[in-house]
């Protein structure tokens, strides 16, 4: 009894490691979201923009430096004209002084400002990085469902061939047909099974480009096979307008153009800085210590330094008056870069209206084309249904009636091709609005 439960116990290990994990289209656009080496380098660039936002607060507070230093003099000294005596002589100095900026035409203030809109504007890139990506995961996941769809209908027409193979040869041995049906039919059976190869390697390519994309091994890779609602007006959208408007005001390519005409306004009061005159304050504080062979009498270490304290105070003031042009040029070339901001922001807000009334266009023309493909479809199929009964009764041949299977063949693959072109235009179109891709 004890070897039998082992035994069974090994058997259910082996049966559960042997399990392969079928991932879900959640599962891929998460794992995507969370390993993509492009969204890790667009979060160590947020750490670097928080780090440069406490640097660049950290300037509106005074810079605090210490000193110390000791010197040690040995050899001949002149301590009369022409007399000249062995001296050692020691000097200690401590020291402490504090800077700090009173006023730089705001360069520091908008300094800072500059620093959180870039935080703020890499925020922005990364979450449109993560869209990108989640739709081209779910695109990716389309076509591996796509492609398993394919294989199935290949594997359909297969079978179905294989079984009119064996019954083209009870007709032929029975006399009905004619031997040459055999040769046609066989050469049809080698057909569909190139076919169902073909397809097996374009699910299989399907299945390898997602898991690059994943960057996760593709061996044992597997995904979960869903099945696609077939399509329906409802998913269509019926006016493109309440997409451009939730898009202009929600996408972040806009935002992120939005944020770069204020960095480049910053740019340019930065620049403007450059004429007002600077104000800088400073605080010193000090003592010293000297020792000599030569006097017997000195104070010592402590008592030094104590008579020899000393505070100083200064302000400095710095006003421009001939920068060789640099100030001029600086302002100038600030202002062409803040009009090419709101250039590019424009230009970003054509490109986004361009591309959804191209999505939306194609979303319209690909529900007729699915809707054309499934009027197709039934018409084909009742034609290879009436086909296959004039065959069964020997009215027409097996070359006509793989015409026909042909035929059907054709519009099965244009039916699935036109879903899942339909299915992917109205992911698109739910991208722009801010849809979950997932559902």
């Amino acid at each position: 009894m004890k070897y039998i439960v082992l035994f069974l116990g090994f058997l259910g290990c082996s049966v559960s490691f042997g399990q392969q994990k079928l991932w879900t289209i959640q599962d891929c656009v998460q794992h995507a979201l969370e390993n993509n080496i492009t969204v890790k380098q667009s979060k160590n660039t947020l750490l670097i923009n928080e780090q440069d936002v406490a640097a660049a607060k950290g300037q509106f507070l005074p810079a605090v430096s210490g000193s110390m230093g000791h010197s040690l003099t040995v050899g001949n000294a002149e301590i009369f004209p022409g007399q000249f005596v062995d001296r050692t002589a020691n000097s200690t100095s401590f020291g402490i002084g504090v800077n700090q900026t009173i006023f730089d035409g705001f360069r520091l203030t908008n300094l800072y400002k500059q620093s959180k809109l870039s935080l703020e504007t890499n925020q922005l890139e990364l979450n449109r990085i993560r869209d990108d990506i989640s739709l081209n995961v779910t695109n990716a996941y389309l076509n591996v469902l796509f492609n398993k769809e394919r294989l199935e209908t290949a594997n359909a027409q297969y079978d179905f061939s294989s079984k009119l193979l064996n019954q083209v040869k009870e007709l032929v041995e029975a006399g009905v047909q004619p031997k040459a049906n055999i040769y046609d039919t066989e050469a049809t059976v080698s057909s569909d099974a190139q076919a169902v190869t073909l397809a097996e390697n374009n699910f299989n390519l399907a299945l390898l480009t997602l898991s690059q994309l994943l960057q996760v091994p593709y061996n044992g890779f597997d995904v979960e096979i869903i099945d696609i609602d077939t399509p329906s007006v409802a998913l269509l959208y019926n006016d493109v307008q309440p997409v451009l408007n939730y898009a202009l005001e929600n996408r972040n390519e806009i935002k992120i153009a939005e944020k770069n005409v204020e960095n480049s306004k910053l740019g340019s009061e930065i620049s403007k800085s450059g004429f007002y005159p600077t104000v800088s304050g400073g605080y010193s504080f000090g003592s010293n210590a000297f020792y000599s062979n030569l006097i017997k009498d000195e104070a010592d270490f402590f008592e030094q330094l104590n008579n020899q304290k000393s505070h100083g105070f200064r302000v400095n003031v710095n006003i421009p008056i001939f920068s060789r042009f640099q100030n001029k040029t600086a302002v100038a070339k600030a202002k062409i870069q803040e009009e090419n901001s709101l250039l590019n922001l424009e230009q970003a807000k054509l490109d986004l209206e361009s591309n959804i009334q191209r999505a939306f266009t194609d979303a319209q023309a690909a529900f007729k084309a699915y809707e054309a493909a499934k009027k197709s479809l039934a018409s084909q199929e009742l034609a290879f249904e009436n086909s296959k009964n004039r065959f069964d009764v020997g009215i027409i041949t097996s070359f006509d009636l793989d015409q026909s299977r042909v035929n059907l063949i054709n519009a099965q693959s244009s039916l699935i091709n036109a879903k899942y072109d339909f299915v992917f235009k109205t992911k698109v179109l739910d991208f722009y609005m801010g849809k979950p891709l997932t559902n």
